[in-house]
Parts: C-alpha cells; sequence; structure tokens
C-alpha cells in the first residue's frame, strides 16, 4: 500500500469516528432535550413514612357496684353489642319489684278517679239523702208534738229542748248526705286526677331509672374489637372512674405519616395507597388517603423517614383495608402514593 492510499484510508476512519459522535452527542441533546419536556407527566410515586395507629376504648361500668363476673380474656374478639362483663344485683333486683308494684297501684288510682263513681255508689248516696229526709220530718213532728204540750205543762222545757235539737242535727244531715250525693254524681275533681297522673310519672320515671341501672349491670362492647388488656377481676368494686377492659378497635386502622410541605399538592382526599409492613415484604396492602391535617407542624422526632429534615410537615392518615387483622399497633410501614391516581373513597 502506498503512503498517498495509507493516507486516504486514515481520513476516512477518522471521517467515520467524527460522524459518529456527532451523531451521539446528537441523540444525547435530543434525549435530554425530550426529558425535560416529559418530566412533568410522568411523577414518580410518592413514599410516606409512617406507623399503624387505630382507636382504643377503656371500657367501665356505669354503676358502682361488685364485680360478678368477667366473660372474655385477653386477645378475644369481641362484637358489638356482647355481654363481657357483668355486675352483682340482688339489691337492685328488690328496688326494681317495689318500684313496678307502685306503678301498678299508680295506675289503678288514676283508672279510678277518670271512671268516677259508679252507679251503685250513687244509688246509696240518694238513699242515704231519702233516709236523711224522713229522719228530719220524724225530727220535726216530734217537736212540733212536744211543744204544743209544753203550753200545758205535760213536758219539760228539757225535752222540749232536746227534740229541737234532734231536729236540727236531722236536717244538717240531710245538707251533708245531700252534697255527698252531689260529689258521687259531679265525680272526681280535674285537680285530684292531675295530681293523680302527676304521682303516677314519677312513679314511672323511676321505675324507667332502676330498670336503666339494671341495664347497666351488664357491660357490653360499643363496637367490634379485641380485648387489649383485662384490668379488674370478679369480686372488685366497680365504678365508672375504673375500666375495666381496654379494647383495641380493628376497624378502621390506618397509618399515620406526614407529607412535606412541596408535595402537600400531590396529595388528595380518597387517592388510592399501597401499604407494606416489614413483617409482611412480600404483601401489599390497600388503602387509601382519608384524612389531611389543615394545620402545618415541624417534623416529629417519631417519623421514621430516609432523611429526616426539620422542616414543615403535614399528617396524613391512610386507611388501610385489613380484612386478616393482620397489622398491629405502632408497625412502621411505608406508603406508596400514585399522583396520577383516582379517588377511591
Amino acid at each position: 500500500m502506498t503512503d498517498v492510499e495509507t493516507s486516504s484510508s486514515t481520513k476516512s476512519i477518522t471521517r467515520v469516528v467524527v460522524i459518529g459522535l456527532l451523531i451521539a452527542v446528537a441523540g444525547g441533546v435530543a434525549g435530554l432535550l425530550w426529558w425535560r419536556a416529559h418530566r412533568h407527566q410522568a411523577p414518580q410515586p410518592l413514599m410516606l413514612y409512617g406507623n399503624i395507629d387505630l382507636r382504643q376504648v377503656d371500657l367501665s361500668f356505669n354503676g358502682s357496684e361488685r364485680i360478678a363476673a368477667i366473660l372474655v380474656q385477653e386477645g378475644a374478639r369481641v362484637r358489638q353489642g356482647q355481654v363481657v362483663a357483668r355486675l352483682d344485683t340482688r339489691r337492685l333486683d328488690p328496688q326494681v319489684a317495689q318500684a313496678e308494684a307502685q306503678v301498678a297501684a299508680q295506675q289503678q288510682v288514676v283508672a279510678r278517679l277518670h271512671h268516677g263513681s259508679r252507679p251503685e255508689e250513687i244509688a246509696q248516696a240518694r238513699a242515704n239523702v231519702a233516709a236523711a229526709h224522713a229522719d228530719a220530718a220524724n225530727a220535726r213532728q216530734q217537736y212540733a208534738r212536744l211543744a204544743s204540750l209544753s203550753t200545758e205543762r205535760a213536758v219539760s222545757q228539757q225535752d222540749v229542748d232536746n227534740a229541737a235539737a234532734v231536729r236540727d242535727m236531722d236536717d244538717a244531715k240531710v245538707a251533708v248526705d245531700q252534697s255527698a250525693l252531689d260529689l258521687a254524681v259531679i265525680g272526681p275533681r280535674t285537680e285530684d286526677i292531675a295530681q293523680a297522673e302527676a304521682q303516677l310519672r314519677a312513679n314511672t320515671a323511676q321505675l324507667a331509672l332502676l330498670r336503666q341501672q339494671l341495664q347497666d349491670a351488664q357491660l357490653v362492647a360499643p363496637v367490634d374489637a379485641t380485648v387489649r388488656t383485662r384490668i379488674m377481676e370478679p369480686g372488685e368494686m366497680a365504678s365508672p372512674e375504673k375500666p375495666v377492659f381496654s379494647l383495641a378497635i380493628t376497624n378502621p386502622k390506618w397509618v399515620q405519616a406526614y407529607v412535606t410541605e412541596p408535595d402537600l399538592g400531590r396529595v388528595h382526599l380518597g387517592m388510592p395507597a399501597s401499604i407494606r409492613v416489614d413483617s409482611y415484604p412480600d404483601r401489599r396492602f390497600a388503602g387509601w388517603i382519608g384524612f389531611v391535617s389543615p394545620v402545618a407542624e415541624f417534623t416529629p422526632k417519631a417519623v421514621e423517614t430516609e432523611q429526616l429534615r426539620p422542616s414543615l410537615v403535614y399528617e396524613v392518615r391512610v386507611f388501610v383495608t385489613d380484612t386478616s387483622d393482620a397489622l398491629r399497633l405502632g408497625m412502621p410501614a411505608t406508603v406508596s402514593l400514585s399522583p396520577d391516581s383516582g379517588r377511591v373513597r
């Protein structure tokens, strides 16, 4: 090969290398320009870090009495309305029976006043009036007879005075019996009926209170929950200030996490989420954002993020679907949010 041919071949190779470099640079520039143009169209998932949280209830009796029975143990699942403990009601049962008897008796009093006098009572009152009239007529005749004899000195003045007294007494008895008849016909007074009805209401209210106390002697679970702690035992004196159980409400559960202010605009209520915990590395729990705090706060020291920064954050609650009850209170959790996702709740 001649020197001319060698020089020509070198120039050709150099030309190919330069053209390749130019093409590579142009491709890189084009890729950079494309990335800058489309980087806001495909945002990366937002990662939040927090802990599993749930509500807890301290359950106590509404009255003060000795505990008769505790019906569940720690770890037991209880349903809403399930009886979990009972108080001793041996002193309360007789009070309820007494109040029931008082209500029944007062109901009869009210019924009697509303019905008024019976026909037989009115007939008896009329008979008493008739008898009083007969006695009064006889007393007047007796007085007239003795008065006429007194002019002839046939009877003493004392006998005449006694006859006059008997006459006046019989006339007064007629007035009394007539008033009794009028009252029997008219019936009881409106005020007496109102008083009897008010007493019945008072007795009924007292009975309702005692029955409520009897019902409160049974401690029931307010919601579906798990018994976290059994605090008191049978034989101890219960009171409203002393919890008997501590219950963990297993539904709903949520991850308490925090989002920084720059990422706050990427979060909205109802956004679907995927939750992962260290105890189940191959499992993902479905969830959604159910609460975003309207108030900013400084980053809590307990927040487990990859980079802790002293900046303002907002609390977020990511509710979790956990039908198998696998998640426990305080578990560290990682939440993955897709900003382009729609709402699920």
